[in-house]
């Protein structure tokens, strides 16, 4: 027998043979191939593949190839498939032949190249990819219609239709992954006969990742083309899509999510019929059991031909996954992505159901009330409140008993395809394929009734589930009936119910219309739950024998809910049923409509957001976005020691200061105690603009001049002195460049500025000397120097070693004063330092603080020295109506105390080395990183190539695809290339390391490799 490494060609030998049978001179290299050895050759006259066949190949299964690429460029007129073409040789023949080195004639065929990139060379595969792929299936399926050729009816193994091949072989594998190859083989055999019918065609049979071309946008590519028609076969037509399914999978934590958009698109151009998605879950897992026997078989045959095995492993690993996909769920999946019903019982029920309702009586005989209420539980839920209040069990009470006092003749009910956020814990979590999801969408309607309470069945019907659910104390016992609606079946689970309900029910026991089957349990059976009914329909257990999940993920609530009806469907008693969700198109084309012009939003898809918890915003749909980017919710967003205490005192009192009010005396002490002793008087304000504006009118008001020198991309505040002193505005667009009285030095970057390396402090000082004496030659004298004391705008710039103390001396000795910006870097968020300042062995004259001192609040201060306070104080009053009024002061004293007891600046201290020092190791294998900076959870890092020349595309995709996978980024810097971190300072070590997995997962995408 030849040995394969007889029967490969050598480059030169490639080359020889374009040359000699084509006229083709060019330059050879070998590519993978399965039966075919393959070599791409460049030329003068393009790029082409040269696949030379095994000895003795089927002339007319290379003709059935050929004949395949020719009816493709005579069928798609409008070339919207990008295919080869066949290059006849010297002899005009389409196939032609040479004799080998061992003697042995080989057939050739020459075509024209498809330029691109493999599907397996890209990164990521998104589902807008996905659903391309799908669409040219579908196409690649339209275009072969009505095609024939003889050879397109062989025997052949990769043909689904003829996999029960495989059974032969099952000996080779062992324990679990037996069970699932003779799983899916007898899956394949149930189906035979829906299967045997369904529509047959030629199809490409093997859209693998090296047969599938993308085009060279490495940003927003798409897929232009598939090739290699060697497995081209005539079968089920579903079987082509199946295939394409089987491959897109690979490497995907949640298959089924990864294939829908493939199986959309494909629909889009060529319609599915239901027989056919009732079949093509088993046959998605029959093609990864065929690949995996070839892949077994083939290693005991070629152990030197890697490419028949490079895709095993994955292999393995998908068809593990998709034994875990319910194969009925999958279906409904399909059909619901297709645009049929999920469940195909679904109308009917809906309608069913309409005509056939029953009265709450029947169900609760002993409630006397009329109709139902619904309540608001979910995300956007004020009555929930915060964490700490929907987790307390008596105040939830209480709420509840209050809305039912205002409802009196209804039950209190609700909650079908609510988005709760008591469901976005880590119980509820699982990784998807963009990040984490979350089965927060609740399937069923509570009945919030008190314990006790009897449930009577709506329906004649049978027990078929009794289960205790000790396993789950929050869930409580739970009984599930079968009913039926024309002859169908349909189910009701009753969750939440009585240990009580248990005794003398059983399986397959008869229930009567109108007859008790349970009482709701009390707060001790249902794991501290507030008594209720979880009540919900099924029109399909799926599997399920005991139990029934109660709730899903946002983006399968489509499916679920054909699944599971709205289980109010079946009451007489009208119900107003909130809507549960927001239009964000809609949100978007009024801001643009009627709110400012130069209002932005976040990200190229921007979110709804409608709660935050600690580290996370929430948006509509429940998802929980990591948040790196809000350092505004200091102690976390929504604290609920803040939220209280601003409550409380709201509910009391909120005036202006010209009463008399200890909060104001309470919050200032506190928060001059975190100053140096010179730094001893306060001015409060309601925000950091304001504060910065007060600022430069006590340096103007105490030196009686006007010029101030700022840092370059400095941002100081919105009001008109701050714009004035801010070049990261006037020098940015619509600004109009610095004004008379404003002196820029340049940013003192140690890393891209105009001194790099260490000890460039001196030099960087060095410009404010040189505006001190411009300013002087003019006549005039410096007012104040105002920097931060880490650039953040600037790119999250740390300040070079002694610049500041020799700024603020040459500052001072001009006779000006010197104002520390503290508005971002403040409150302990450095780590080492409560004060950004401290940083720097400096004190300054005026400290100006403001966002996190209120938490989201709108509260800031100016502190300064009393000579300051003294000589402001020169007969012109100062009022600030809302500025320190009992409420922001209540709640700027909350905010200390909760960074003082909840060690929040030793937290930003530890957390923020470990993520400084992750960020580090990134960069070794990441050169993209050009540096990392900053201090405790100030940090920052900036996106170069080789040259240190910034990459703000890349820093602008990085920010975005970092929220598709669930956690929220921002850029700034002169070129907005730098990613800051910035988060609330509750922020974690595994919040680190969600940050850094997912980072690190984006930085192997294409468009982020240098």
């Amino acid at each position: 027998m030849i040995e394969y490494q007889d029967l490969l060609l050598s480059t030169a030998q490639a080359e020889e043979i374009a040359k000699t049978l084509f006229g083709i001179t060019g330059t050879a290299s070998q590519l993978d191939g399965d039966v075919d050895f393959n070599y791409r050759i460049k030329s003068a006259d393009g790029t082409f593949i040269l696949k030379v066949s095994r000895p003795n190949e089927d002339e007319e299964y290379l003709d059935f190839q050929q004949k395949i690429i020719q009816h493709i460029a005579g069928a798609d007129a409008d070339a919207t498939i990008a295919a080869p073409r066949v290059i006849p040789d010297l002899k005009g023949r389409d196939i032609s032949r040479f004799i080998d080195d061992t003697g042995t004639e080989r057939k050739v065929r020459l075509l024209t190249w498809v330029t691109g990139r493999l599907w397996s060379s890209v990164n990521p595969k998104t589902d807008k990819m996905r659903y391309q792929l799908g669409e040219l299936c579908g196409k690649m399926t339209t275009v072969f219609q009505g095609f024939e050729h003889s050879n397109a009816h062989r025997i052949y193994e990769w043909d689904l239709a003829q996999a029960r091949w495989t059974g032969e072989h099952v000996d080779r594998f062992e324990g679990h992954r037996r069970a699932i190859i003779e799983h899916f083989q007898e899956s394949f055999r149930k189906i035979q006969s829906l299967y045997a019918d369904l529509r047959k065609s030629v199809v490409h049979s093997d859209a693998n990742d090296n047969n599938i071309i993308v085009d060279s946008d490495r940003k927003d590519p798409k897929v232009i083309a598939l090739i290699d028609f060697g497995d081209a076969v005539y079968t089920q037509t579903v079987n082509d899509v199946a295939i394409v399914c089987a491959y897109a999978i690979l490497h995907q934590h949640d298959p089924l999510a990864a294939i829908l958009p493939l199986v959309k698109g494909y629909n889009s151009v060529f319609k599915f019929t239901d027989e056919e998605l009732r079949c093509l879950y088993t046959l998605i897992a029959t093609r990864l059991v065929i690949s995996v026997t070839k892949s077994s078989i083939n290693r005991a045959q070629e152990p030197d031909n890697e490419y028949l095995v490079i895709s095993e492993k994955p292999a393995w690993d998908a068809l593990e996954k998709w034994a875990l996909v319910n194969a009925k769920f999958a279906y409904y999946s399909f059909r619901n992505t297709c645009g049929f019903d999920a469940h195909p019982l679904q109308s009917n029920f809906k309608d069913w159901a309409f005509h056939s309702k029953v009265d709450l009586a029947t169900m609760f005989p002993t409630v006397e009330k009329e109709s139902l209420v619904c309540v608001d539980l979910s995300v956007q839920s004020t009555l929930l409140g915060n964490r700490a209040e929907y987790e307390d069990y008596d105040l939830m009470s209480f709420k509840l008993s209050q809305f039912q006092k205002k409802n009196p003749k209804s039950i209190v009910a609700g909650g079908y395809l609510e988005v709760r956020p008591f469901y976005t814990t880590e119980v509820y979590r699982s990784e998807g394929n963009s990040g984490y999801n979350y089965r927060n969408t609740h399937l069923g309607v509570d009945f919030w009734l008190p314990a006790g309470t009897a449930i009577h069945s709506p329906y004649d019907g049978t027990v078929i589930a009794v289960h205790d659910n000790d396993s789950d104390k929050d869930y409580g016992p739970t009984i599930i009936l079968e009913y039926t609606f024309n002859g169908q079946c349909f189910y009701a689970l009753y969750g939440h119910l009585s240990k009580e309900s248990l005794n003398g029910i059983s399986i397959g026991q008869k229930v009567k219309r109108g007859e008790k089957i349970a009482s709701i349990g009390d707060v001790a059976e249902n794991g501290n739950w507030i008594p209720h009914l979880h009540f919900q329909l099924m029109l399909d257990l799926i599997g399920n024998t005991t139990d029934f999940p109660g709730t899903c993920t946002w983006s399968e609530k489509n499916v679920w809910s054909g699944i599971c009806p709205n289980p109010l469907s079946i009451f007489q008693s009208s119900v107003t049923v909130e809507k549960n969700g927001i239009d964000s198109g809609k949100i978007i084309t009024y801001r643009t409509n009627h709110l400012g012009k130069s209002l932005s939003l976040s990200y190229a898809d921007p979110l709804v957001v409608v709660r935050g918890e600690g580290a996370h915003l929430i948006d509509i749909t429940g998802r929980k976005f990591l948040d790196t980017v809000n350092n505004v919710a200091h102690v976390g967003h929504e604290h609920p020691r803040v939220v209280t205490a601003g409550q409380q005192q709201m509910a009391l009192l909120n005036t202006n200061t010209r009463y008399l009010h200890e909060n104001i005396n309470e919050f200032a002490q506190e928060l001059l105690a975190t100053f140096p002793p010179e730094l001893e008087v306060v001015h409060f304000v309601n925000s950091g603009s304001e504060a910065n504006e007060l600022a430069l009118r006590m340096a103007k008001a105490c030196t009686q001049e006007k010029d101030i020198i700022a840092v370059e991309i400095g941002y100081h505040g919105n009001a008109n002195a701050c714009i004035d002193i801010s070049s990261y505005k006037f020098d940015g667009k619509g600004g109009s460049g610095a004004p008379e009285h404003t002196h820029i030095v340049p940013l003192p970057d140690a890393f891209r500025g105009i001194y790099q390396g260490a000890g460039t402090g001196e030099k960087y000082a060095s410009h404010v000397h040189d505006r001190l004496n411009e300013i002087q030659k003019k006549g005039r004298n410096v007012a104040a120097f105002i920097a931060e004391p880490i650039i953040s705008c600037g790119g999250q710039i740390e300040l070079p070693k002694g610049y500041l103390k020799d700024a603020y001396k040459a500052v001072r000795n001009a006779g000006g004063l010197c104002i520390s910006d503290e508005v971002q870097v403040g409150f302990g968020r450095v780590g080492t330092a409560f004060w950004g300042f401290q940083l720097h062995d400096v004190i300054p004259d005026i400290v100006t603080v403001g966002k996190p001192i209120g938490n989201g609040h709108p509260l800031a201060a100016v502190i300064c020295t009393k000579e300051v306070a003294e000589k402001f104080a020169n007969g012109m009053e100062y009022f600030n109506t809302f500025g320190g009024n009992p409420v922001s002061s209540t709640i700027g004293r909350e905010v200390l105390r909760v960074i003082r007891e909840e060690k929040l600046q030793e937290n930003a201290l530890n957390v923020g080395h470990y993520l400084k020092s992750k960020l580090k190791e990134l960069q070794k294998s990441y050169p993209i990183i050009g540096d990392v900076r900053g201090q405790g959870l100030f940090l920052g890092f900036e996106l170069t190539d080789a040259d240190k020349h910034p990459l703000a595309e890349q820093a602008d995709y990085l920010a975005n695809r970092m929220k598709d996978l669930g956690i929220l980024m921002s850029t700034d810097g002169p070129q907005y290339n730098v990613l800051k971190i910035k988060p609330p300072m509750v922020f974690s070590t595994e919040n680190a390391d969600e940050l850094i997995l997912r980072l690190e997962t984006i930085f192997q995408e294409d468009f982020m490799q240098l």
